[in-house]
């Protein structure tokens, strides 16, 4: 009776163990704790960005605010992301990953998911930026929508308020341009993009999924 009874623990151990590995896989980390920058670095232009009711605004001279917080090192490679994403009218901005901190400059390493809805880039929000461009306007200024992508392997997945606008999986041994040889899948961190001054766009919610490598 007494090894019934340890065995049955031991099932019951391992059940929870496994459980606990499971909802923990599947949790979304915030990266943004709503009341600050900690976590986050910016260099030049580091006015660009400020913190105002729990959300951070982009609004200010070309300046790109980088993770660098203790979520997953942040150095991520398969993943699912999302944020809630609101533009001005006239606004353009953008979410970078597999990128890495540079303190000026736009971000030389990884792709750019686009934030643009009414700016005069015809790239529109949730393009793939220069790799597989969106020219209709899915989503508006002055309103949240979320803004969702997701890298497993070489594909990237990017919707808008569910709706699924870019669908692209990157060739093997792909060859960039020249100036554009670090837009590549790797792997890195994620940064927001204040891309000039008569821009202003509205982060929240900032969320990250890390899935298996």
């Amino acid at each position: 009776m007494r090894n019934f009874i340890y065995c049955w623990a031991a099932i019951l151990c391992l059940f929870f163990c496994v459980a606990a590995g499971h909802i923990a896989q599947d949790d979304w980390i915030p990266l943004f704790d709503g009341k600050s920058l900690d976590g986050w670095k910016v260099g030049k232009n580091a006015a660009t960005f400020t913190v105002e009711n729990g959300m951070i605004v982009a609004h200010g001279p070309t300046a790109h605010l980088f993770y660098e917080g203790d979520a997953h090192r942040h150095n991520f490679k398969n993943f699912e992301f999302k944020a809630k994403v609101m533009t001005m009218p006239g606004s353009n901005s953008g979410i970078y990953f597999h990128t890495e901190y540079q303190d000026s400059s736009w971000p030389k390493k990884g792709y750019e998911v686009q934030v643009n809805n009414s700016h005069t880039d015809w790239r529109r929000t949730g393009s793939l930026y220069g790799i597989q461009d969106v020219k209709d306007v899915f989503v508006k200024d002055n309103e949240w929508f979320t803004e969702y992508f997701k890298v497993e392997g070489k594909r990237v997945i990017v919707k808008l308020n569910d709706k699924t606008v870019v669908d692209y999986t990157e060739p093997d041994s792909v060859k960039r341009d020249p100036g554009n040889e670090g837009r590549v899948i790797s792997s890195g961190t994620f940064a927001l993009q204040g891309h000039d001054p008569n821009s202003k766009v509205y982060f929240k919610n900032i969320m990250v999924k890390p899935l298996p490598d």
